[in-house]
This record gives structure tokens, C-alpha cells and sequence, in this order.
């Protein structure tokens, strides 16, 4: 496959395209409450422990800040996985070890999420979708991975 942007992949229709790359910003730390215990999804419950922390969401889901950026998703692929469409992906590059984790790649000029795995040797992307086989990567593709996808953002309906 060349690297053409026009050669079609399997990565161009149905999959995530993305619509924003945004690098990470260190901002000011802000710290919001954060109440200690669990809070039932259930039958409410008297509290048992009040106490107060604070929470820092830059803490809680940047590691690596220099190496960390942002992407938004549009796609079905990996829905199985927690990622729906119009998701906002936090992405860490510093991470190594990267097979068996959710992955930005991009394929002979198509960026993809995908779980890399390693089967029989032969490593592929994965989607989690019941519909869409794994894609062997082949030596004569052309193969960046951009990172492992650390956390996905998106409001509750």
C-alpha cells in the first residue's frame, strides 16, 4: 500500500476519524472536592465516611504531561472497549509497552483506535466490535504508533 491519503484502507469508512489533535497544556492545578467512599448506583445509603479530599483531574489523568495530547473520535469500532463516537481521547506517548493496549496508530496514512495484539507472531489491530475482524499489519505497510489511549471522555446521557 502506498502512502497516499486517496488509497482506500480499512480504516476509512466506518472507523474513527479524528477531528481534533490538541496537545496537552499543563494548566493550573485546580483541585475539586472529592467525597471519600462509594456512592451507590443502587438503593441510596447513609453516608459512611464524609470526608473531603481534593481531586485534581490533570493529576488524576495525565502521567506523563510533556507526552500526552488529545484527540476527539467519530466511529463504532471500539464501542465494546468504552469509546464512542465524538469521544475525547487522552492519549500518552511515553507509554512503551503497548501491545494488548488501545493504540492511535496510524496505517499507510490513516490514523485508527485500535487494540494492538500479537497472535502466532503476526501483529494486529483489533477492533471491539463484533462485526469487524482483526487487520494483520503487514511489513510493507507503513505503521506509526502515535501512543496508547489512556482515558476516553465523554458526558453521561
Amino acid at each position: 500500500m502506498s502512502n497516499d491519503l486517496t488509497t482506500p484502507t480499512p480504516f476509512r469508512d466506518r472507523d474513527h476519524a479524528l477531528a481534533f489533535i490538541v496537545p496537552y497544556k499543563a494548566a493550573q492545578a485546580m483541585p475539586l472536592p472529592h467525597f471519600r467512599g462509594w456512592v451507590p448506583a443502587g438503593f441510596p445509603s447513609p453516608a459512611a465516611d464524609w470526608t473531603e479530599s481534593a481531586l485534581d483531574l490533570n493529576e488524576l489523568c495525565v502521567e506523563h504531561p510533556a507526552a500526552t495530547y488529545f484527540v476527539r473520535v467519530h466511529g463504532d469500532s471500539m464501542e465494546g472497549a468504552g469509546i464512542h463516537s465524538e469521544d475525547i481521547l487522552i492519549v500518552d506517548q511515553a507509554i512503551e509497552d503497548v501491545v494488548g493496549r488501545v493504540v492511535l496508530a496510524i496505517v499507510d496514512g490513516a490514523f485508527t483506535v485500535k487494540r494492538l495484539t500479537r497472535r502466532d507472531g503476526q501483529y494486529c489491530l483489533e477492533a471491539a466490535h463484533p462485526e469487524l475482524p482483526p487487520f494483520a499489519l503487514r511489513e510493507d505497510m507503513h505503521v506509526e504508533i502515535r501512543g496508547v489511549v489512556t482515558w476516553s471522555l465523554h458526558p453521561v446521557a
